[in-house]
């Protein structure tokens, strides 16, 4: 492992180039709640081969200066993700909820992991709906008044002090999230459908599959990025 991947944060990594989260995902790595890790210290969490992850990094082509997003500022950043994330796991959570609901009902008891599937995915479901209303009520309209505004102008909205008490939140709410997709993963074997089951069953498994690929690129683009530059852009309001 060279030495500067190795002691860069996994977040850090995907932030500079998000195709990198691919690679990441390949391997087992948590880049979005566990974004603060260095990658040594996430490949071993991962059991996963550091000079294996690395020659798979290095074998990304090199990012144009679009891709860096990183260096988007905020508001160009919350854009993306209210039109892309919050967009997605808006139609997506009654759309599985409904297929879950029909292959657990045709199912009549053969896979007894299902019901422990539908319980989590119910309360995810619901937390994750007020988690996205209390981004886009407050915490997202904060952030654009520290980027475009003066530190009085946002504050005077603000009923919760610092930026950091909300995100604190917000990320203990992201880590519920990943929790609860991390346990059907098992409860499934990893979202694999039984050879016994129907092709119902298959795609709903695909479609939570790719609900937690879209949830940790989601919860990287705030954690990692969005929330280091909000609690970053008050702190220097603080000082003008």
């Amino acid at each position: 492992m060279t030495e500067r991947l190795g002691t860069m944060t996994v977040g850090d990594i995907v932030a500079a180039d998000f195709r990198a989260a691919s690679v990441f995902e390949q391997f087992g790595i948590d880049y979005c709640c566990g974004g603060r890790r260095t990658l040594a210290e996430a490949c071993r969490i991962a059991a996963a081969d550091p000079d294996g992850v690395v020659r798979a990094l290095d074998a990304l082509p090199l990012p144009s200066g679009d891709d860096d997003m990183a260096r988007w500022p905020p508001e160009r950043l919350i854009g993306y993700i209210l039109s892309t994330h919050h967009a997605y796991v808006r139609s997506a959570l009654p759309a599985i909820a409904r297929d879950l609901g029909q292959v657990l009902e045709a199912d009549r008891g053969r896979h007894p992991e299902l019901p422990r599937v539908a319980a989590h995915f119910d309360q995810m479901r619901g937390d994750l709906e007020q988690h996205l209303l209390k981004e886009e009520r407050v915490l997202f309209p904060y952030v654009r008044d520290l980027a475009t505004r003066d530190l009085t102008a946002a504050r005077a909205g603000s009923p919760f002090g610092t930026v950091e008490n909300p995100i604190r939140m917000m990320e203990r709410e992201h880590r519920d999230a990943t929790d609860a997709l991390r346990t059907m993963r098992e409860l499934t074997n990893g979202f694999t459908a039984p050879p016994d089951s129907d092709a119902t069953y298959a795609a709903c498994m695909a479609e939570l599959a790719r609900f937690e690929r879209d949830l940790h690129r989601h919860v990287h683009l705030e954690n990692n990025v969005l929330f280091p530059k909000a609690v970053e852009l008050e702190a220097n309001r603080r000082h003008v």
